[in-house]
């Protein structure tokens, strides 16, 4: 018996880095997993479906749908066939992010927009379809993947500084409107942790980072998924609208 057996979790931007680690926890855990992401290319497809067939290999229920997050009416369209296809939808993991880095003064339109759709809009989008079905099975798990630098800012990223900041204030909003229902809402905040996007930094960089982290390393994909399983799970049966700082005693 897992801390999550007979539940399924549905995971925004789960094909690859922290989105499928956390899918692999909680499959692991017991929990079948309907995950989505985006899928522009064949490359894209072929990662989606090994990703699925590695969940599943842990020997629970796994499909993946592609699909836009951001897209409000094709994620009413996706939850509703998860529903009809797993008969519940327990968890709500908001992961799906993108970055579209820059200094303010010289940040476009479409960079601002971008990121705030992918990263904010997607969340209030899964949000908003799932809630009705948690509030008829009276209870559920909602939790956002903000950032740290949601909480502190970061000089470069007023974008996806102020979209993580906007998941913080979404999870707080909806455990006061959603708590009467049942419902759960919390918020991770990650620091510097090692997927393939940090990986594309210079091992400089990544010491730099290295040398401000009290426990001077960087945290694994893992940290997060484990952190994940504790809010998804009844261990945090009394935990709600608070933000997890996993970030290394970091704090920016």
């Amino acid at each position: 018996m897992g801390l999550l057996t007979g539940k399924t979790a549905l995971i925004t931007g789960a094909a690859r880095g922290i989105g499928k680690a956390i899918a692999l926890r909680f499959a692991q855990e017991g929990a079948n997993i309907a995950f989505t992401d985006l899928v522009l290319n064949d490359e894209m497809a072929a990662g989606l479906e090994a990703t699925r067939q590695e969940i599943e290999a842990v020997g629970v229920t796994c499909r993946a749908y592609a699909g836009n997050a951001a897209d409000f009416a094709e994620t009413e369209e996706t939850v509703k066939k998860i529903k009809e296809e797993f008969g519940s939808i327990d968890i709500l993991v908001n992961n799906a992010g993108i970055t579209k880095d820059g200094l303010m003064l010289r940040m476009t339109e479409q960079q601002w927009d971008a990121v705030i759709n992918v990263n904010l809009k997607s969340a209030f989008n899964f949000i908003h379809a799932c809630t009705p079905i948690m509030m008829r099975q009276k209870g559920g798990s909602i939790i956002n993947m903000a950032s740290v630098v949601g909480v502190h800012g970061n000089a470069g990223q007023c974008n996806y500084a102020a979209s993580k900041a906007g998941l913080i204030a979404l999870a707080k909003s909806i455990a006061q409107e959603m708590g009467p229902k049942g419902i759960r809402a919390n918020a991770i905040a990650p620091g510097f942790i090692e997927t393939a996007m940090t990986a594309q930094l210079s091992e400089e960089v990544r010491q730099e980072w290295a040398k401000k982290i009290p426990l001077r390393r960087a945290g694994q994909v893992d940290d997060i998924a484990n952190t994940a399983v504790y809010l998804a799970s009844d261990l945090s049966s009394y935990v709600s609208g608070q933000v997890i700082q996993v970030d290394g005693g970091m704090n920016m």
